[in-house]
């Protein structure tokens, strides 16, 4: 067997047909193309509508849940030990929002390898006062360097400076739908009503917009020491630990050793937001579908295209035979022809995807409900690029096998007899 024979062969029958060589390149290029931009455009999709939540999610969250109390009196009394008690309309226990020793779990978690870092917060529901009028909202006390490390805090301030509230005591930070509806501006001071029925002053320094609208007429952002000092709180009272984990995939498991070890609620992301994971599941699996079906609709174009050069060619086919190549020669030649126009035009794919995702990258997109985003988003994972010419690879190969597998199995001397 001549290699280098076999290659001139089959570059000679891809230049004899040259117009349907590159009809059939084409059509291999148009897929890949196609695979590249439609992933990159969808999964940058994904990771956008994700984020508005996920970025802003904890892998793990540890609080105290209000429960009713499971020791109910007619449970403990002996002489209905043997019954089955029904208990309607309990009232919770007295049980308290803050957690349990919440320095000595900031310093475990602190010290665990598997955490990336945490950060304590204050969750309270306040009324914000409107003249005559109270708007109900929630204040949430952060610190606000571990808030913008682990959770992007500052990406989402659209008016002012997140350091502020660090900075200038009694301050905070409104969502923009709650701003309008009090219509105030930066520097203004808004009167805030606690559920105890206790007013304070806090200046505006900021707005915050987080992409859903029902959110960001409800929720406001403060120090954990202002908000300590709003609720007559000491400077140990902690609502929430929003841990942040190395790896996301262990936050079921370390929700439940926290629960535990903690003697706390725990939550994991995964059970706090399956539906988005589902959510991008989906659109992603949609994304390969398409893309894949492209690139097999280009694969039986290969596969025609070879099919009729061997009808065309039988002669030529006859006469390689004749002059003593082998049927495994035959084939190689024709897969040499099916996987060259795989691979050219995998190649002219992979530089078209990129570039119509770059352009799709420059394209405006503005909107009020996303003022961090001013073009449509792209996920350039190198990836997609290594899926698109492994598949268009595999994809002209099976093309080519069939048809080069008929090209083997041709009787020279029936061709020469019937010419």
């Amino acid at each position: 067997m001549n290699l280098k024979l076999i290659f001139n062969i089959a570059k000679s029958l891809l230049l004899a047909r040259w117009k349907q060589t590159l009809v059939a390149a084409i059509g291999v290029t148009f897929g890949i193309t196609m695979f590249i931009t439609l992933l990159s455009f969808m999964t940058g999709l994904n990771d956008l509508l994700d984020g508005l939540i996920l970025n802003r999610t904890p892998h793990v969250r540890l609080f105290n849940d209000i429960k009713p109390n499971k020791n109910q009196p007619v449970n403990l009394d002996t002489n209905f030990a043997s019954s089955y008690n029904f208990i309607q309309s309990v009232k919770s226990n007295n049980s308290r929002q803050e957690i349990y020793n919440s320095g000595a779990i900031m310093q475990a978690i602190e010290n665990d390898d598997r955490v990336l870092g945490y950060a304590p917060k204050i969750s309270a529901p306040v009324f914000f006062n409107d003249g005559s009028i109270d708007i109900t909202g929630a204040m949430n006390g952060i610190d606000v360097l571990a808030e913008t490390k682990l959770f992007f805090f500052n990406d989402y301030i659209v008016a002012g400076n997140a350091a502020d509230l660090k900075n200038i005591a009694n301050s905070i930070v409104l969502g923009v739908g709650l701003a309008e509806n009090l219509l105030v501006s930066i520097g203004d001071v808004i009167q805030v009503t606690t559920a105890k029925g206790q007013q304070f002053s806090l200046k505006v320094v900021g707005f915050f917009q987080s992409g859903l609208l029902e959110y960001d007429k409800t929720q406001s952002y403060t120090s954990i020491g202002t908000a300590q000092k709003f609720l007559g709180k000491a400077n140990y009272y902690i609502t929430d630990i929003q841990v942040k984990l190395k790896d996301v995939t262990l936050a079921p498991a370390v929700a439940k050793e926290y629960n535990l070890k903690f003697q706390a609620d725990a939550e994991d992301i995964q059970t706090a937001n399956s539906q988005f994971e589902t959510g991008s599941a989906i659109r992603n699996l949609i994304a390969y579908a398409v893309g894949i079906t492209l690139l097999i609709v280009a694969g039986f174009g290969i596969y025609n295209i070879l099919n009729m050069m061997i009808y065309e060619k039988m002669d030529t086919i006859a006469i390689l035979k004749a002059t003593g190549f082998s049927g495994n020669d035959v084939k190689l030649i024709f897969l040499v022809i099916a996987v060259s126009i795989g691979l050219f035009g995998g190649t002219l794919g992979l530089l078209f995807g990129f570039l119509l995702s770059s352009v799709i990258d420059q394209i405006p997109f503005n909107t009020a409900a996303l003022p961090t985003i001013t073009t449509y988003p792209i996920n350039y994972n190198p990836m997609f690029y290594f899926i698109g010419v492994g598949f268009s690879f595999i994809t002209t190969y099976m093309a080519g096998f069939f048809p080069s597998r008929k090209a083997s199995k041709i009787d020279p001397v029936i061709i020469i007899r019937g010419k």
